[in-house]
């Protein structure tokens, strides 16, 4: 499998190469195999649908091939996941997809844990350390800093915004020792993430250290992702006949979207075969992808804060990716885009509690809210000619291929529930009137003391920390 660019086509390169650099360091494109293998019929169409794991290795296979043998990614996908996705009904024709349940409660163990062993498989080889860059809003320098911590030859350093994460976040990034450590820095998502791009592309640190990436920049977090967008489509599509009696049901992913790694990885399981139709990507008041599909314009801007602080996204990422995946019709082809402000953030909270019962965080209540209002009546509206505005909270005005499915019954939606609601217990029992019960798991790292240490915006003091620090 050869790997591009999505700057420069013309740039054919490895797994190894893309894994260990994170991104092109010339051009500051993002990697992306060149195309995408299709996964066996047969295997799809198994009754019952594979387990987990399987799937992990059926999908990771051809990404590596040639280049880390198959025991050894056996070995990788058994050491990373010890945990699996759990799909949890919350009516006939709606599904939770629960991806907390890995060792630091969000969604990013999944691809956190198989980026950190496969680097590590790949720098058995190599001379020194290799150095990893992060920018978190949220639960990404988390996964990160859990899936390498004591990893040997690796070193994590994880940007984060300064008052800008849940308390219990800031807990879990500030607490690290050894070989991982945190930055508050004194500004947004993405000024962390700029001071990252920023690194990456200096050609001068880049003599003095290897380094790479640990977000969805980094091709290795992103495609582990899509191992449960598969082993989700392919067991609701097995519910379904008992559920709610639709055979073969149009599956309907609605994703909390912030730099869009999540949902990218999404495609990616889809051009694979996964038996997914369309997707939501819902997001909060950064709705800067929502706006390019309404509108055409694509317009990065600053990130403003919100109660779902993994999305106060304004310029993310994998828009790169996705761009150079579709075009902006087959994007509207495929594509819900929905987005809510704080108060609908809250108001979904209470009305998924409310309807079913369950307890979602404040990124997944979008995502179900989202889902809720396009199967009640938004998507009908908006194909009865009631456009709305994109610039207004709710469904934005672009109506997807699969909006009849919906609309005929012929369908079933999964919410991607990408943290334990406990990592935002304050503002679900603000909205629910419950607070959510604690895992074991975080209430141990609320007793560890704090090891951040403050960061100013400012690319050259950050460059000579790492200088200092790093050497």
């Amino acid at each position: 499998m050869k790997y591009t660019d999505t700057r420069e086509a013309s740039v054919k390169t490895d797994f190894r190469t893309a894994v260990m650099s994170g991104m092109n360091p010339v051009t500051g494109g993002l990697y992306m195999p060149e195309s995408f293998p299709h996964i066996d019929r047969t295997f799809i169409n198994k009754t019952p649908a594979p387990c987990f794991r399987d799937i992990a290795f059926n999908m990771a296979k051809p990404y590596v091939e040639g280049e880390i043998p198959d025991d050894e990614l056996k070995g990788i996908i058994e050491d990373a996941y010890p945990f699996s996705p759990k799909l949890v009904p919350l009516d006939s024709i709606t599904y939770v997809l629960e991806l907390f349940h890995g060792p630091t409660c969000a969604f990013k163990d999944f691809g956190a844990r198989f980026m950190a062993r496969v680097m590590s498989f790949f720098n058995k080889t190599e001379k020194g350390t290799l150095h990893i860059l992060v920018a978190t809003s949220g639960d990404t320098g988390s996964a990160v800093g859990s899936a390498f911590h004591n990893v040997a030859g690796l070193d994590v350093t994880i940007l984060y915004p300064e008052g800008k994460v849940s308390a219990l976040q800031e807990k879990q990034l500030s607490t690290f020792t050894g070989n991982v450590r945190a930055l508050k820095v004194r500004g947004t998502f993405d000024d962390c993430q700029k001071l990252v791009k920023t690194a990456f592309t200096d050609a001068e640190l880049r003599k003095t250290f290897r380094l790479s990436s640990a977000n969805s920049i980094n091709i290795a977090r992103l495609l582990p992702q899509s191992f449960y967008y598969m082993y989700a489509s392919l067991a609701s599509r097995d519910r379904a006949k008992l559920d709610s009696k639709i055979d073969d049901p149009a599956v309907i992913m609605s994703v909390p979207s912030g730099n869009f790694g999540n949902l990218t990885s999404g495609l990616i399981a889809r051009e694979m075969g996964a038996p997914i139709t369309g997707f939501i990507a819902a997001t909060n008041t950064n709705h800067t992808v929502p706006d390019w599909i309404a509108t055409g314009e694509y317009r990065a801007r600053a990130s403003v804060e919100t109660y779902a602080n993994a999305m106060d996204v304004g310029a993310p990422s994998n828009y790169e990716r996705i761009a150079a995946m579709y075009s902006l019709e087959q994007v509207r082809h495929l594509f819900a885009s929905y987005w809510l402000d704080n108060d609908g953030i809250m108001n979904a909270v209470r009305s998924c509690h409310a309807k079913t019962g369950y307890i979602t965080d404040p990124h997944g209540a979008i995502a179900w809210k989202a889902w809720d209002d396009i199967r009640s009546g938004s998507m009908q509206n908006l194909m009865g000619g009631i456009k709305g505005s994109s610039e207004k909270p709710g469904l934005t005005p672009n109506i997807p291929d699969w909006a009849r499915f919906v609309t005929e019954k012929k369908s079933v939606g999964i919410i991607l529930e990408t943290a334990d609601p406990a990592k935002f217990s304050e503002t679900v029992a603000e909205a629910c009137g419950r607070e959510p019960p604690m895992p074991d798991r975080l209430m141990q790292v609320m007793q560890l003391p704090d090891n951040a240490v403050p960061m100013e915006n400012d690319y050259e003091a950050f460059k000579s920390w790492l200088t200092s620090n790093l050497a």
